[in-house]
């Protein structure tokens, strides 16, 4: 599914005040009863449970180690990263429908509320928060492979990939074809989007309140030309272009996607801090 994902520049400020490495301090409570044996400490420290976020985040680090644009993780990441993703529940990361995110007063299109856990050159962590008909609009990832994990909620995903090859009646639309176009009701399995494959492009639509966890390799950066564009859709009757022939019974698979030259007006991100377990890097 594909918290695809963005954060632009009217969060990016909230966002830089949140530090990409864990900055609350971790006070160790001391022993009741102190032992001098080394033994006996390492076997209680070798108890210690790792959280679901530190199992995921040592995850990522593996499966995204290479870190460059386009570069796709083996089928045995994608599958490893996949099953941590698919035991993650919303407890795990501290996310709630009764957080007051959930409940937007708003008339217009409700804000959307991001939790950022982690992000480094190589991969980000974070959670889209939507209020019921809470919309995030149909954008891309370049470059990138996302992984999607709906927390809780029900979701109308809609997702595109490109035609290749296909003439365009400009050069800002192209023709694309559904990939997705279905509601998802948690707890569902993890979705994944490719470079060039898997539903590239994608919206939400919130039926319900929705937390979705979103896993981007490598994040999105505008230095490294992994650059968010948001797209309208247009019916395949809306243009007529010499060499682009569909059958009738498969035209409404397909859709026009044209550049949005802004990002959307009605669409409203605000940054909150992640109240989860922390990150040991």
């Amino acid at each position: 599914m594909g918290a695809g994902t963005v954060v632009r520049d009217r969060v990016r400020k909230d966002l830089s005040e949140i530090s990409n490495k864990t900055t609350r301090p971790i006070v160790s409570a001391s022993p009741e009863i102190r032992s001098n044996s080394r033994k006996k400490i390492q076997r209680r420290s070798k108890k210690a449970v790792t959280s679901p976020v530190q199992k995921l985040f040592e995850t990522c680090k593996k499966v995204f180690a290479n870190g460059k644009s386009g570069a796709v993780p083996s089928q045995e990441h994608i599958n490893m990263l996949r099953a941590v993703l698919d035991e993650i529940k919303a407890e795990d990361v501290d996310v709630s429908s009764k957080m007051p995110c959930f409940r937007s007063k708003s008339n217009g299109r409700p804000p959307v509320t991001y939790l950022h856990i982690y992000k480094c050159h190589s991969f980000s962590m974070g959670i889209f928060c939507l209020p019921p008909s809470g919309v995030i609009p149909l954008h891309n990832h370049p470059e990138m492979t996302v992984f999607s994990k709906l927390l809780f909620g029900t979701m109308h995903i809609k997702s595109y990939d490109w035609v290749a090859d296909s003439p365009q009646p400009s050069s800002d639309t192209r023709l694309a074809k559904a990939k997705v176009d279905s509601d998802f009701t948690a707890p569902c399995d993890t979705s994944i989007l490719y470079p060039a494959d898997g539903g590239n492009m994608h919206c939400f639509t919130a039926k319900t309140a929705c937390a979705v966890l979103d896993v981007l390799g490598p994040p999105y950066s505008d230095p490294a030309g992994r650059h968010c564009t948001y797209y309208f859709d247009h019916p395949f009757s809306s243009f007529s272009v010499d060499g682009v022939e569909v059958g009738e019974e498969e035209k409404h698979k397909y859709e026009w996607l044209k550049e949005r030259e802004e990002e959307p007006e009605d669409l409203t991100v605000t940054a909150m801090m992640y109240s989860g377990p922390i990150i040991k890097e």
